[in-house]
């Protein structure tokens, strides 16, 4: 089973003299450098896979890794709309690595995140990704959140997550000085790295065992071949047909789907189900000024409310020596809209129409104007980070990135929460695997995520 043609990113970079040892093999990039990038070489308007992978992101690449080392005769390729991989939401998350405490006992999310923090942990050590096991601290300010800390904390012991301890005011001061709490979760598993460049370390481990990795390939349509292509000699042993924007083919027998933002267009475009529907949500930081940077040493966490899946706005060190402060959530009227003002006519009218989004707002109205007002007025949030640290002031704090979520909303108006792997019916249903909702933390629980997928395609494909 080996394709006609494949698009080694090291190959062409070695033709071009750029890497004149192809990349490298062990040891990972400079600190703080992304893997060396070459993608997407193409002859020809069509090639053959056994199995495609639609989605360049954490959990797309993830997938075709572990998919090729568990099945090294497959032929596997990788197909990414953008010139780049894993530059929307891997590429816009905090790099938090969770610890797991979150999550309700014996959920998919739970157990995929306790494990999945384990192996993010190892597989940096043996790449050597940097990483940085800073802790955090999951803070009540107020008296009344002390008995949800509480039921976090025994929730935190239920799903089996290493090393939590119930701290006072004293031990909070010892551990962040600058900040004020009444009580405390100690969290001393959680850390932070940069998770684009564990995504492009896995592209590499992909590409290095065979795999094929195809950017600037916009899927447009996946249908099932009426004949074979011209001059094959394969006959229909790949009867799936996938076509891009520039009306470039591939072909394959299986494909799995791991697009993220636009998961449910997916699903729909191969004729299974959009529900339940993606639903944008926009979340922006605010940068704490290098001078002020002294003032948090980990992660800070407010006691989250359990009516949302968001965290609420936390204080959270990066890789580079900054603080990142946030995010907030609210709506955003494009996809990809990184920006307050970015709008696509198109995904603002999927919200309204398609999903249960006018339920949500209804049921969660204060809660969302809360949000909105936040995000108009830095004095707003600059109160609410005062509740943690007070010292923090308005002059202390710029306007920093922002990340869009890919929140999956059924009709009813319910947030999805956990982890939904479908298929379909017919010729091409059987064929395919959607990857519906990889919620927060996907990043931290890839590694298991993925195993967890190639274990559904065995099973569905008959691997």
């Amino acid at each position: 089973m080996v394709p006609a043609l494949r698009f080694l990113g090291g190959a062409c970079r070695r033709a071009r003299g750029e890497f004149p040892g192809g990349f490298p093999r062990a040891g990972g990039p400079a600190p703080g450098r992304p893997w060396p990038l070459c993608w997407g070489v193409r002859s020809g308007s069509t090639s053959s896979f056994d199995i495609v992978v639609v989605g360049g992101g954490i959990v797309g690449l993830g997938t075709a890794r572990a998919l090729i080392l568990r099945y090294p005769a497959l032929s596997v390729g990788v197909l990414e709309k953008e010139k780049d991989l894993a530059v929307h939401q891997t590429g816009h998350n905090s790099g938090v690595i969770h610890s797991g405490i979150y999550y309700k006992p014996e959920s998919l999310k739970a157990k995929l995140c306790v494990q999945g923090a384990a192996l993010i942990y190892q597989y940096c050590n043996q790449k050597g990704i940097s990483y940085k096991q800073c802790g955090k601290l999951i803070v009540a300010v107020e008296q009344e959140e002390i008995p949800r800390l509480q039921a976090l904390y025994e929730r935190g012991l239920q799903n089996g997550v290493q090393g939590l301890r119930l701290i006072q005011q004293e031990e909070i001061k010892k551990k962040e000085p600058y900040c004020r709490g009444l009580m405390a979760i100690d969290c001393p598993y959680t850390g932070i790295v940069d998770y684009r460049q564990i995504a492009l370390s896995f592209a590499h481990d992909f590409q290095e065992a065979g795999g094929s990795v195809m950017t600037n390939f916009e899927v447009k349509d996946i249908e099932v071949a009426k004949e074979s292509p011209p001059r094959s000699r394969d006959g229909m042993k790949y009867p799936i047909v996938i076509k891009n924007t520039k009306r470039e083919e591939i072909r394959c027998q299986y494909v799995v789907t791991c697009a993220g933002l636009y998961s449910d267009r997916m699903s729909e475009l191969s004729g299974c189900s959009p529900d339940p529907r993606i639903v944008p949500f926009r979340g922006d930081y605010l940068l704490l000024k290098p001078e002020k940077s002294y003032l948090v040493k980990g992660n800070i966490y407010p006691v989250p409310d359990s009516r949302f899946p968001f965290l609420g706005v936390h204080f959270t060190p990066r890789m580079d020596g900054s603080v990142w402060l946030g995010p907030n959530a609210v709506l955003a009227f494009k996809r990809e809209g990184y920006r307050p003002f970015d709008f696509s006519a198109r995904d603002a009218m999927d919200v309204i129409i398609n999903s249960g989004l006018s339920k949500l707002v209804f049921q969660n109205f204060s809660y969302g104007v809360n949000e909105m007002y936040k995000a108009c007025f830095l004095g707003a949030t600059v109160k609410y980070l005062q509740k943690f640290i007070p010292e923090i002031t308005t002059s202390d704090i710029l306007r920093g990135p922002a990340g869009v979520r890919a929140q999956a909303l059924d009709r009813d108006g319910n947030l999805v929460e956990d982890f939904i792997f479908e298929g379909g019916v017919g010729d091409l249903g059987n064929r395919i695997l959607h990857v519906r909702n990889a919620p927060s933390p996907a990043a931290t629980s890839s590694l298991t995520i993925s195993g967890i997928i190639v274990d559904e395609m065995q099973q569905r494909f008959k691997l």
